[in-house]
């Protein structure tokens, strides 16, 4: 499915109001709300817009700052955008398949790759394997 080609108005359709308004407006959850946010079982973290993987459950770490933490993704399923919102310098984190907001990516991780990608529960979905 080509969802480059998708309108807001199939986005509103396809998503919960909630996950529109972070996938699509480049919203934020609260803090330490998300249903991911100390979730570590075994299986897949997906895109909610498009099903894309994204991060591997071994990628998850607990980081104390309220949204899931991954300190690496599968390699070509994210885009990186400069997003200079709120009076910052930072880098987005976007599905490369769906262009859906999932994040930003920070280079204050405590694990070798030095990376974490804070990402939005509502932006995921989890496959256990």
């Amino acid at each position: 499915m080509n969802y480059q080609d998708w309108t807001e108005e199939d986005w509103k359709k396809h998503l919960s109001a909630e996950q529109y308004r972070i996938l699509r407006q480049k919203g934020t959850e609260y803090p330490f709300t998300g249903k991911y946010n100390l979730h570590f079982e075994k299986g897949t973290y997906v895109c909610a817009g498009c099903k894309t993987e994204l991060f591997y459950h071994d990628h998850k770490f607990e980081s104390g700052c309220g949204w899931p933490s991954f300190d690496d993704c599968i390699p070509g399923t994210i885009s990186y955008v400069q997003d200079r919102s709120h009076g910052m310098i930072r880098t987005e984190i976007v599905c490369a398949n769906c262009n859906g907001h999932l994040g930003h990516v920070f280079d204050d991780g405590p694990t070798k790759t030095k990376l974490r990608y804070c990402v939005n529960s509502l932006s995921l979905d989890f496959f256990s394997k």
